[in-house]
């Protein structure tokens, strides 16, 4: 590019023309300015007014930070140093709040309650008749410095142990700034605590408080020592109702402080930490004939119709004395009667005869007495959610010479095994699975107590036998009802199907266990139950019967919804 040059002189007094062919050579030589950098622009220089702005705020900034500097240093220096010497930063635990559980129409059977001078809530139970069920808790401990050396609510039975991981949920933690005098001046939340899960369980609690108060009232009114009752669906294995008597009292052990109710607690030959449902195990007597019976038509010893005649009792060789006879007894004469009315009736002849055999008529035999109990879980755990569930025990050839030094298997065991007498024990929760099993037509349902959805239902497995053999013991329980041992259970609201059972206890025989189980409606089976009252004296003629009796009343009225 050409360009003309000209001193500043002559600049200042030229009228100088510019060439048109300038002005396209410049438009294609475009300046190469960094507007980034304000390169190009007239730059316009700052105020006095600005900077003085400026200098005055920071000079009103240094001299408040001077003065405060000087008063924390100077006048309130000594008070701080104190302080800083005196004062810790302390991790502390905020506990998360345990889950609440609640029965089958969300209401509230274990809960916490905030309590005056307590770091920690308060677990809070629905009461009486729950404490089995719920069981209780170990609260977080410290030592005499104050130490937690236990930072978790710790489940301890029942309920409360067996989902404690869900109930207790996750502590949080906060720094805290304390002095010696332990008052806090400062504290900031490092970890949020995590709620525990809420629990919906399958209990009603209304049928729960009304049987142990039956349970508990004719305990203490006809020497029974303690009492257990379970009500249960068949078609779902939904625990409605399980109670056992006597019970401790939950908030009591979980806190801790009341000595003296706590060491009788020990001290009572009742057994108040027993949980007789899961953990009791009892001689069941006649409650098991239904099940045998179901066997007998199995293995085909036995035409339904076929009668059999008690006189009372039958007799046969006594092995030790071959010259005299071992009897064996009725509890009453019941002439002749087919396996419907040997149900009905609860015929020990009847049995015997069906079990061990007897002159012309074939016998199952221990084996096979062995068999259908399993078959129906009888003898075995129900695999229910709670902890310390026990099973039963079923009298065998082996079990007996386990327990009795060697000795040898006779047929009078087996007269005494089919009656569930000798040396037979079973749980309430067992029986209940098993007459649940006989109601439903042979699905084993598992027996548990938090609400699930359907297709989580748990079912063991399914017994392969003709519906009409259980419509046979079907119809020899709702004669029980109508004509036989549980006539008591004959109400006009629903139809019931039932077996009692009385077992002798003891060697003078002079207390029994009073059971009763089965189900309703009869003709289209919904729930199952079993009442064990324990340890009565032999002669007291109310027991587990009077107890389903007053139940059933007692839900016609305030709980029908289990009628329909």
């Amino acid at each position: 590019m050409r360009r003309k040059i000209f001193n500043k002189q002559k600049i200042k007094n030229a009228n100088f023309f510019v060439e048109p062919y300038e002005i396209f050579l410049d438009s294609k030589n475009l300046e190469n300015f960094d507007r980034q950098q304000f390169e190009g622009r007239i730059e316009k220089p700052i105020s006095k007014k600005t900077i003085s702005s400026i200098s005055i705020f920071f000079l009103l900034f240094l001299i408040i930070f001077t003065v405060r500097l000087a008063y924390l240093q100077i006048q309130k220096g000594e008070v701080y140093l104190s302080r800083s010497e005196s004062n810790i930063l302390e991790k502390q635990i905020i506990f998360s709040e345990r889950g609440i559980i609640y029965d089958r129409n969300k209401k509230e059977i274990a809960w916490n309650k905030k309590e005056i001078n307590m770091p920690t809530m308060i677990r809070t139970y629905l009461s009486p008749g729950f404490s089995h069920v719920l069981g209780y808790v170990s609260y977080p401990t410290q030592d005499k410095s104050g130490n937690y050396w236990q930072s978790e609510f710790i489940g301890k039975d029942g309920l409360e142990k067996q989902y404690d991981l869900a109930l207790r949920g996750q502590n949080g933690s906060k720094i805290v700034e304390i002095d010696a005098r332990r008052e806090i001046h400062s504290e900031n939340i490092v970890n949020t605590p995590v709620r525990g899960v809420d629990l919906i369980t399958t209990i009603d609690s209304r049928i729960q408080t009304e049987l142990y108060t039956l349970i508990k009232n004719l305990s203490k009114s006809n020497s029974f020592s303690g009492g257990a009752g379970v009500l249960i669906n068949v078609k779902n294995g939904e625990i409605i109702s399980s109670v056992s008597f006597p019970e401790y009292n939950s908030e009591i052990l979980s806190l801790g402080k009341d000595s003296k109710i706590i060491g009788d607690y020990f001290k009572d030959k009742r057994k108040v930490f027993l949980d007789r449902t899961i953990s009791g195990l009892y001689t069941p007597g006649s409650i098991v004939k239904p099940f045998f019976a179901i066997g007998a038509l199995n293995e085909q010893v036995i035409d339904p119709y076929k009668k059999i005649l008690s006189t009372g009792s039958i007799s046969i060789p006594n092995p030790y004395f071959p010259n005299e006879k071992t009897v064996f007894k009725d509890w009453k004469a019941h002439g002749w009667v087919d396996m419907r009315e040997a149900i009905a009736v609860s015929s020990d002849v009847y049995f015997y005869e069906i079990g061990g055999g007897f002159e012309g008529q074939k016998g199952i035999g221990i084996y096979n007495i062995e068999k259908y109990a399993k078959l129906f879980g009888i003898g075995e755990k129900t695999g229910l959610d709670l902890p310390d569930e026990k099973g039963g025990v079923i009298p065998s050839p082996l079990w007996k010479i386990e327990n009795f030094k060697g000795e040898q298997w006779r047929v009078g065991d087996t007269y005494h095994t089919i009656i569930g007498q000798y040396g037979f024990q079973v749980t309430p929760m067992e029986m209940t699975r098993a007459v649940s099993a006989l109601a439903n037509y042979g699905t084993l349902i598992t027996p548990h107590y938090i609400l699930e959805d359907k297709e989580k239902e748990k079912i063991i497995s399914k017994i392969d036998l003709k519906k009409e053999y259980f419509d046979v013991a079907h119809e020899g329980m709702r004669q029980s009802v109508t004509f036989g041992t549980s006539i008591l259970l004959n109400v006009p609201y629903i139809e019931v199907a039932s077996k009692t059972g009385t077992a002798q206890l003891g060697v003078n025989k002079d207390k029994v266990n009073s059971w009763i189980i089965g189900f309703f409606p009869y003709e289209n089976p919904q729930y199952a139950f079993t009442i064990m009252m324990e340890a009565g004296p032999s002669a007291n003629s109310v027991g587990a019967s009077y107890i389903m009796r007053q139940l059933l009343d007692w839900m016609s009225i305030n709980t029908p919804e289990y009628f329909k």
